[in-house]
């Protein structure tokens, strides 16, 4: 017995030990990468506007007095992820605009972290204020569909239509408590080396960007080399690791229950809502669409079929006739 003891623990003790080893070689591979200054590495096809406390990066295409249509990427996106809907709303004669909220993309990263859907919520506002609009069309997919909520309760007045994609916004009981994350995620997430040397293997790593964002799209063959390479031109910014590290307890551990997770917020919505979904999505199924649109009557939802979390790159073709049909059914003088 004492034999096998022995073995067992010196073979978990290997196995521990090439762990660390793995998750270290992948930290310190991710502080080699992340070199680039944000302003050095963003794209010419954008700019940088001061929103708040930070300065964001901002992609635009289409007329300067056409209606603005703002988009809000989800997590481990940026605003190179809307290109389709950017060229597809300038033809149509819109003023779109893509953002990327912070840690992830081009945009600086607070000094003080700060990544609740409140605080996103405002650097939207803060957007629209910056760019001198005085109200627009707002569209959120994903992650980022909490903070765009939080922009339309915070400036309901700014806002002339809701647009949500397979919104990951984690609705919860009217007047719910504030959830009470598990204390072991909240000691790992505290913990900032093993935290970023995880957030190095799984997250800013290029080599598992394929295989992550295969797991959320419907089809694997809609991760091209092309759509891959877009999710990783950002990860050669400075920092991104770390940054990404300490956005990961607004993700997994909030400690508060924020507006957009409450379901009277959507009941006082008074401007047009509208849902779009991947029936084949996994993150936030289907069901989650659906409640939503209870929850807000008079909200239209449009499936996609054979689709799954990202209908703007499984589908952009079906995704922008859908959105353009949105906007076209609003009445000439919201826009």
């Amino acid at each position: 017995m004492k034999r096998i003891l022995r073995a067992a623990l010196v073979s978990a003790a290997v196995l521990l030990g090439l762990a660390a080893a793995t998750l270290g070689a992948f930290r310190w591979e991710a502080a080699r990468r992340e070199v680039r200054l944000a302003t050095e590495a963003a794209p010419p096809t954008g700019r940088f506007v001061k929103a708040g406390d930070v300065d964001l990066f901002v992609q635009e295409a289409g007329p300067a007095d056409g209606a603005p249509v703002l988009l809000v990427h989800g997590t481990g996106a940026w605003s190179e992820t809307w290109r389709a809907a950017l060229s597809v709303l300038a033809l149509s004669g819109y003023r779109a605009i893509a953002i990327d909220l912070p840690p992830f993309g081009y945009s600086q990263r607070p000094s003080t972290p700060r990544y609740g859907k409140r605080d996103q919520g405002r650097r939207i506002v803060a957007v629209l204020d910056a760019l001198k609009i005085p109200r627009a069309v707002l569209v959120g997919h994903s992650f980022g569909a909490g903070p765009t909520v939080e922009a339309v309760l915070l400036a309901p007045d700014r806002v002339q239509a809701l647009v949500l994609v397979d919104a990951a916004l984690g609705i919860g009981p009217d007047d719910g408590a504030a959830p009470k994350p598990p204390l072991p995620l909240r000691a790992l997430l505290a913990v900032a080396p093993l935290r970023d040397a995880l957030v190095a293997t799984f997250l800013t790593n290029p080599l598992f960007t394929r295989r992550l964002l295969e797991q959320f799209i419907a089809d694997p063959a809609h991760a091209t080399d092309a759509r891959v390479a877009v999710y990783q031109r950002p990860l050669s910014v400075r920092g991104s690791t770390r940054a990404i590290g300490e956005w990961l307890p607004a993700l997994l551990t909030p400690t508060e229950v924020a507006a957009s997770e409450r379901p009277a917020s959507y009941r006082r919505l008074t401007m047009p809502v509208y849902l779009i979904w991947g029936e084949r999505d996994t993150i936030t199924p289907l069901a989650q669409g659906r409640r939503l649109a209870r929850l807000r009557p008079g909200a239209i939802l449009e499936t996609m079929p054979q689709v799954g979390h990202i209908p703007q790159i499984e589908d952009p073709a079906a995704f922008n006739a859908l959105l353009l049909k949105f906007l076209a059914e609003l009445p000439p003088a919201r826009l």
